[in-house]
């Protein structure tokens, strides 16, 4: 099976068994989808939606937060991991919007990455998201999937570069989706330790099953 082929029986897969992909995070509007999304850095989706209802009880929109106190903003998110940078993060995060963006959320990855703890993966998240635009956020998940499955080459080595690739041979109009559909995919079936071949709709696509095989 060529890569043509590869990308292909893999869309035809997600498209029939996973025709709705969509964030694990639960938001209602860009402010909270951002907020969450940077709590999730090294963190589980779980754990993000276990704190972020008292944050968004509290801090409702981008003013209210950024006139939050680091302590009292550091005792909502204490659980999560790395609270101190990310309370500095959140509050430096909506005072810029406040001060540069008039309170909106962005949705240009350039003018995202300006924003305190926004990377171009957290941008990505939130540009394919909230306005369906072909970009693609490479997490964890992402990244060993791709690799994995045979998507990428073995040089593409770093996120930007197993971004490009996916971009690359993905059809554009399915990019937003095809995240979820990788994100997903890793979260349960293509685990880092044990992931389950076994109950992979894919595997027959897959270089790494592949190999498995042939020992």
């Amino acid at each position: 099976m060529n890569k043509k082929e590869r990308y292909q029986f893999v869309i035809d897969y997600f498209q029939e068994f996973m025709p709705v992909a969509e964030t694990e995070l639960i938001y209602d509007n860009p402010y909270q989808l951002l907020v969450a999304v940077i709590l999730s850095a090294q963190c589980t989706d779980k754990r993000v939606n276990q704190t972020t209802p008292a944050i968004f009880k509290k801090y409702p929109h981008p003013q209210s937060l950024s006139e939050a106190s680091f302590q009292d903003l550091f005792a909502l998110i204490k659980s999560i991991s790395y609270p101190n940078n990310k309370t500095k993060h959140l509050i430096g995060m909506a005072q810029m919007l406040m001060n540069k963006f008039n309170g909106e959320i962005p949705l240009t990855v350039n003018e995202l990455i300006q924003l305190p703890g926004v990377g171009r993966k957290t941008a990505n998240v939130i540009t394919s998201v909230i306005d369906n635009q072909p970009n693609m956020a490479v997490d964890t998940h992402v990244f060993r999937v791709s690799k994995r499955t045979g998507l990428v080459s073995p040089k593409a080595n770093t996120p930007l570069a197993v971004e490009k690739e996916l971009i690359k041979n993905l059809p554009t109009e399915l990019i937003y989706k095809a995240h979820h559909w990788l994100i997903l995919h890793g979260r349960y079936i293509c685990l880092a330790r044990s992931p389950k071949c076994s109950e992979c709709g894919i595997a027959t696509s897959c270089m790494f099953y592949a190999k498995l095989l042939k020992q």
